[in-house]
């Protein structure tokens, strides 16, 4: 288990409230921080989706508000029930999101919620424009930060004169936070191998296509970084971690399953130079590949929130960025330290087969240590064992179903469809 560092000196009266608009219950990062902030002596309260989630189950959590949401709801419907679990907690608290639609949701909103809640002071657009994936295009095209070539068609047309012209394979994603909840256009990332791919699953998309389609990368001339950190009012950085990607789940294009920290000063200014121009506040989250065909990283994602993997990084001060928001937003100075370059940061569920896929598909990671300085696991902890069985049991309940019904098909079928007793195979 990874080592401990310090321990800041946070305002233990100033409950945190982990906010999540949608369904998933297997959520390491929220039961991250919920152990970071209540190892410290903070009332730590949750949104989930039932009483059997693994955050549900955390001995560091005060209490649970089961709402389940599916993200489809009117925003005035979410912010009344926000409000309504501010009163039972009956105190203000800080607002942690743990995906785009909560963290634009509160900003958007903050006028509302400011009172009941502390929450960093962002432009009310900037977050939902960020989560964009068109409006981080824009973003980065205004401020000169390197980005992968991409277009938003606007019809089945523009998807077929990009096909005509495009250089597969290609990258399709979602392109607003909200409508991949409403009508998503791909499950997530997409790798699409050329054109008549592409034109067959663009027919399903409708008449105004969400999507983007965005330059591929190639992994074996590329790199993938993380950053995270934490910005005050004034955009300066109060902490900041950089961090390089090893394996992914899905592989290649989906959340970390292994992840080392690595120092990048480099990395580090470009990202808290760009946070300073757009003017951002908050916690946030940002993947960046390094194209070894020019030498310049790309920014392809800017969550306006505290990323699934955020306890991969913690400074010799003992603070992470959840710490370091709850610190800022209490009126608490936010100690400076190093981070803990070479501790690794591992998602158990994910990834043994991450790291199976990984293997098979060959590609490495120059900048990863050889050997970890220490680990820290997603979802084992030995003083907060019960998410770990909570998160493998809800993992294995689908997994016995699906054999029970491979098992109950079998049976129907008896020895005369199967050819006369013989074995199938």
């Amino acid at each position: 288990m990874a080592r401990r560092g310090g321990r800041p000196a946070v305002d233990r009266s100033v409950p945190g409230l982990i906010v999540k608009i949608g369904d998933y219950p297997l959520h390491h990062g929220g039961v991250g921080a919920i152990r970071s902030l209540g190892r410290l002596g903070v009332p730590m309260y949750a949104i989930t989706e039932d009483r059997f989630t693994p955050a549900a189950a955390s001995r560091y959590l005060r209490g649970r508000f089961v709402w389940p949401t599916t993200g489809r709801e009117e925003p005035a419907h979410l912010v009344d029930g926000l409000l309504r679990i501010g009163r039972r907690i009956g105190r203000p608290a800080v607002l942690i999101p743990t995906d785009e639609e909560a963290a634009v949701l509160i900003a958007e909103h903050a006028a509302a919620l400011t009172g009941p809640f502390l929450l960093p002071r962002v432009a009310a657009g900037l977050p939902r424009r960020l989560a964009s994936k068109e409006g981080l295009h824009e973003l980065c095209a205004e401020h000169g930060v390197p980005s992968p070539a991409a277009v938003f068609p606007r019809s089945y047309a523009d998807i077929e004169a990009y096909a005509g012209r495009a250089r597969f394979p290609v990258v399709a994603k979602n392109r607003e936070a909200f409508l991949r909840r409403r009508w998503p256009a791909v499950a997530g990332t997409t790798r699409i191998g050329g054109p008549a791919q592409l034109l067959d699953l663009a027919r399903d998309w409708g008449p105004r296509p969400g999507v983007i389609l965005q330059e591929y990368l190639p992994r074996e001339e590329a790199e993938d970084w993380i950053v995270h950190a934490y910005f005050d009012a004034d955009s300066a950085a109060l902490a900041l971690f950089t961090g390089v990607k090893v394996r992914s789940w899905p592989p290649h294009a989906g959340m970390t399953a292994c992840a080392y920290v690595v120092d990048n000063p480099e990395l580090a200014e470009l990202s808290a130079q760009f946070a300073k121009r757009i003017g951002f506040s908050g916690t946030a989250d940002l993947d960046w590949r390094f194209d070894r065909r020019d030498g310049r990283y790309k920014l392809l994602d800017f969550n306006p929130r505290m990323g699934a993997q955020f306890r991969l990084f913690e400074s010799e001060a003992g603070v992470d960025v959840v710490r370091a928001q709850h610190l800022d937003l209490t009126g608490r100075a936010v100690p400076e330290g190093e981070q803990r370059a070479g501790h690794r940061f591992v998602v158990e569920n994910i990834d043994l087969p991450a790291l199976l896929a990984y293997r098979r598909s060959g590609g490495t990671t120059p900048h990863a240590p050889a050997r970890a300085a220490g680990t820290e696991l997603a979802w084992f902890a030995g003083d907060d064992p019960l998410p770990f069985f909570t998160m493998l049991a809800r993992c294995a309940g689908p997994g016995v179903r699906h054999l029970a019904q491979l098992r109950r098909t079998g049976r129907r079928a008896g020895p005369d469809r199967a050819g006369g007793g013989a074995a199938q195979r």
